[in-house]
């Protein structure tokens, strides 16, 4: 109902003359019937991470007798974008929906900066009763339409919602159906619509927008014991592995996978940093086990990353065409078939289930009875102190002599000054937090640019050799492939030649300041 000029809920049973609409208190003003019921089914989608909502955007599908609409607002309802699907529209949409499989259109090209890699989901399903009404004056010409919307949550759960009136002004009537809403206002039991359908229908099927993110959003306090504050940074953890392993098993968008691995990789560091508040024989214990874990998702990432970077590779290319770097795209999709097999297996296997459930007991026994000593916020300073000297000693001694083993080992350090900041956020104040974060992560980028260029080159090399092996590979794309490597090289050198500026940025005196006060802070 994007022109609506108010919209209102019933909050209580009303028998009225108007039907569902209770007749305005005005007697200027009245409500009559107009045209039959219609039914609609509707359908809401987002990204896991919710993107469309954070972005301010709705994309809902509403399907009568046949024909099937996909709607994109904005938060006030504007109509942004819209297409047609389903029957005598072409292929029809199925949901998980990736961007590329969306007809080319306006709704695409908006959506496809906002979602990225995501895939859209289907987040609230809903059947609606339509039924319109006339607004009408002392002259009984009709002034607006009013639609009532009777609304029923489906799926796992189904609840009816208060049924909701939009008042739409007709042109030339805005001020008089202005006045008629206002009088609707004042009868008990309407109330102004605070949430839009889909908050209504969100909230009638037990679901909260915005209830996934893969931050570490655990509030600690500095005074709590360290190994509850660390035990509840692992558990809010491994909750992120848990809510991606659905969808990295139906392999629904490649973020599944990537927050998996980041929450198991964050989880080994955890445990290397910050282990020692911890019973020594269950940091032992766990540490080969994530490590298992992070090695199982290592493959089909690295195959991610360079299917997702297939485009821009093409787009570099100088000397060769796409087509002939072709036949490297179908050798990388063969390979990916494969690994998630292989991911999927270990993912299933009984190995995997009594991790989890082990590690949940294990860590609920912590939770219990934590080590009174010490208070997190000392220990976290203690822990972000040492990371921080730990980095400036490394990249000081970096120069342009350096190997690139220097660099990478550098990035780790970097790594693990970074998931200390992520891990007692909720110690720091919020923009100094943000400031050295952001210092931090312009300094990771370099040396992670330069790291995975190394990397892709050496893997670039294996591919080919596996490609030739296989004789799968002609001759113009082995030559293609050599022109990418050129392309790696050329990124890494220039990433070897920014360091210098980005480590003096973030070893600058007001960089040091800004880590030291966080460590203050936390204590």
């Amino acid at each position: 109902m994007p022109n609506a000029l108010r919209e209102f809920v019933l909050v209580s049973d009303m028998s009225t003359r108007g039907g569902d609409i209770p007749q305005p208190g005005d007697p200027k003003f009245s409500i009559a019937a107009s045209g039959k019921p219609q039914n609609l089914r509707r359908a809401w989608f987002d990204t896991f991470d919710w993107r469309l909502f954070h972005a301010g955007l709705t994309l809902e599908l509403t399907a009568d007798r046949g024909t099937t609409e996909l709607r994109l607002t904005g938060r006030d309802g504007e109509l942004v974008a819209t297409e047609l699907a389903g029957s005598g529209q072409g292929r029809q949409l199925r949901w998980p929906c990736r961007i590329e499989e969306l007809p080319l259109g306006p709704l695409r090209e908006h959506l496809a900066p906002v979602v990225g890699v995501r895939a859209l989901l289907p987040v609230a399903e809903a059947t609606s009763v339509l039924t319109e009404r006339r607004g009408l004056n002392e002259d009984d010409k009709t002034i607006a339409m009013l639609t009532v919307d009777k609304m029923t949550v489906t799926g796992h759960r189904s609840a009816a919602i208060p049924v909701r009136i939009a008042v739409e002004p007709l042109r030339g009537y805005q001020a008089q159906a202005a006045k008629l809403a206002d009088s609707l206002a004042q009868i008990a039991g309407v109330l102004p619509a605070t949430a839009s359908s889909l908050e209504s229908a969100l909230s009638a099927a037990d679901k909260k927008p915005g209830d996934y993110t893969s931050k570490i959003n655990v509030e600690l306090a500095a005074e709590m014991p360290a190994a509850l504050a660390v035990t509840l940074v692992l558990e809010r953890l491994f909750d992120t592995v848990e809510a991606n392993l659905p969808g990295t098993l139906g392999d629904i968008d490649t973020e599944f996978l990537h927050d998996l691995r980041v929450a198991v990789r964050r989880t080994r560091s955890v445990l290397k940093l910050a282990g020692s508040v911890l019973p020594a024989d269950l940091v032992n214990r766990y540490r080969p086990e994530f490590k298992w874990l992070g090695d199982l998702t290592t493959p089909t990432r690295d195959l991610d990353v360079y299917l997702i970077g297939y485009p821009s590779m093409t787009r570099q290319l100088v000397a060769a065409t796409g087509q002939e770097l072709r036949p490297f795209q179908d050798y990388l999709r063969r390979q990916r078939a494969l690994s998630c097999r292989q991911l999927a297996r270990g993912l299933r296997s009984a190995k995997f289930s009594a991790l989890a459930s082990q590690w949940r007991h294990d860590l609920a026994k912590i939770a219990q009875e934590p080590a009174p000593r010490p208070a997190a916020g000392k220990f976290a300073a203690r822990r972000i102190a040492t990371a921080h000297q730990k980095v400036l000693r490394r990249g000081s001694v970096i120069d342009a002599n350096s190997p690139p083993q220097a660099l990478h080992e550098l990035r780790k350090r970097c790594k693990e000054l970074r998931y200390l900041l992520e891990v007692f956020a909720s110690l720091h104040d919020p923009a100094e937090q943000w400031r050295a974060v952001r210092e931090l992560k312009a300094l990771q980028d370099c040396l992670g640019e330069f790291q995975d260029t190394e990397v892709q080159r050496a893997e670039l090399r294996a591919f080919a050799t596996q490609m030739m092996a296989d004789r799968s590979a002609p001759a113009e794309t082995l030559l293609a492939m050599g022109e990418i490597a050129t392309t790696l090289a050329g990124r890494q050198q220039a990433a070897r030649r920014e360091f210098a500026g980005r480590f003096a940025e973030f070893a600058s005196p007001q960089g040091r300041a800004r880590i030291s006060a966080l460590a203050r802070g936390a204590a």
